[in-house]
């Protein structure tokens, strides 16, 4: 058997190296499919809940558009592009203004 000049046997290093490998690869694998699935079960514990108060949130046709309202507090969900296409054409610039708003507030939170 080969051996490196520190008494090592190369067939032993070379599985030994390849095991750790496998290991590695099977570790990220797993950290992977956990963070999917935490992912997941937090979507689940929160989609379509009212952001105010937690109560399930119903879908209703308003003008047209789908929108999200909670039958508790009575809060509106609005997803992207709801709110122009609700507003239409703003012609006092009052959409652009909240939009911006909102975009400020994400980019600061």
């Amino acid at each position: 058997m080969s051996q490196t000049p520190e008494g090592i046997d190369l067939e032993e290093k070379y599985f030994s190296d390849e095991d750790k490998l496998k290991l590695q690869k099977l570790k990220a694998e797993m950290d992977a499919a956990a963070a999917a699935q935490a992912a997941a079960d937090l979507k689940a514990l929160h989609h379509l809940h009212c952001g105010k108060c937690g109560t399930k949130m119903d879908t209703q046709l308003f003008r047209g558009i789908e929108i999200e309202v909670c039958p508790h507090c009575g809060a509106v969900l609005l997803d992207p592009g709801e709110l122009e296409a609700l507003a239409g054409a703003d012609k006092a610039g009052l959409l652009e203004t909240v939009t911006d708003f909102f975009s400020f507030s994400k980019r600061k939170g």
